[in-house]
């Protein structure tokens, strides 16, 4: 064990490129990174751009903790995907993982995330906000394309919101696909680019994709994300509109995916909600 806690922290690594623009980000900064990595999702280049790294498999609990332990890491993030359908294919828990996996009443992220970050915590390992690290990449508010919004877009918009917010509230997903105020899909266990294509098949050149975070979001793990993947799905089913709840979305590839939403001509736009409601584009 070398060096300061105060200048490591550790990342429990998911899929994606947000683990690896994450350790590029605060290694600059002068951290130093320690990684338990899922095998099967995290992408393995990531051991080129951490400190030290350790391969885990999903639900082995006390793996994670016994090496940031050993490294003297007290504070770690959740960063990147989890293929929620391994929950029922690719589990392999340790002692710990079983341990807590059947105090688990309800089997849902946000149940799920806040019992690991608590049993992290009883070994002095406190989980804390990822974007805290790296806030440029939060999605902005406004229209970010050419193309603006019609009013019939703004309608859908607004409908979309409300419907994903009650979803939000039963921590079902975060997506929801809508046209002419009539629900074509919501987000559930396969994922916001499933749901895309799935909603979009149905609503075809009119469909709008709305994404924000649930009404009760722990801001430490979870956070809605969309980048060149989510761009990709709605330019297959020729999709309209994607609205992204700004300051509390991840937002990747923004140069290339506003790119490719003018050529498309899709309108992109991040937008807030008021104390009062209201939203704002």
């Amino acid at each position: 064990m070398t060096g300061n806690a105060s200048d490591k922290i550790g990342i429990i690594a998911g899929g994606g490129q947000f683990p690896l623009l994450f350790a590029q980000a605060v290694r600059r900064h002068g951290l130093k990174v320690y990684a338990a990595a899922h095998q099967g999702e995290t992408d393995k280049t990531l051991a080129d751009q951490v400190d030290r790294f350790q391969w885990v498999r999903l639900g082995q609990l006390g793996k994670i903790i016994d090496f940031f332990k050993k490294e003297g890491v007290n504070k770690t993030v959740f960063i990147g995907s989890i293929t929620k359908t391994n929950i029922f294919r690719d589990v392999r828990p340790d002692l710990k993982g079983l341990g807590l996996w059947n105090k688990i009443d309800i089997k849902q992220d946000d149940s799920i995330l806040r019992a690991i970050a608590d049993r992290l915590a009883k070994d002095g390992i406190e989980v804390v906000a990822s974007t805290s690290y790296v806030p440029e990449l939060l999605f902005p508010q406004g229209i970010l394309t050419r193309k603006k919004l019609t009013k019939e877009q703004k309608n859908d918009v607004v409908f979309g919101w409300k419907i994903a917010r009650a979803m939000g509230s039963l921590d079902i997903g975060q997506c929801v696909v809508v046209r002419n105020q009539t629900v074509l899909a919501v987000e559930a266990i396969e994922g916001t680019d499933a749901a895309i294509r799935r909603g979009g098949n149905l609503g075809k050149e009119k469909a709008v994709v709305v994404k924000l975070k649930k009404p009760n979001q722990d801001l430490r793990f979870d956070l809605p994300a969309v980048g060149e993947k989510t761009i990709a799905s709605m330019l297959d089913v020729k999709a309209a509109v994607l609205a992204v709840e700004a300051g509390y979305a991840l937002f990747f590839d923004r140069e290339s995916v506003i790119r490719a939403a003018d050529a498309a001509g899709l309108v992109v736009v991040g937008v807030t909600e008021s104390a009062s409601g209201e939203l704002q584009f």
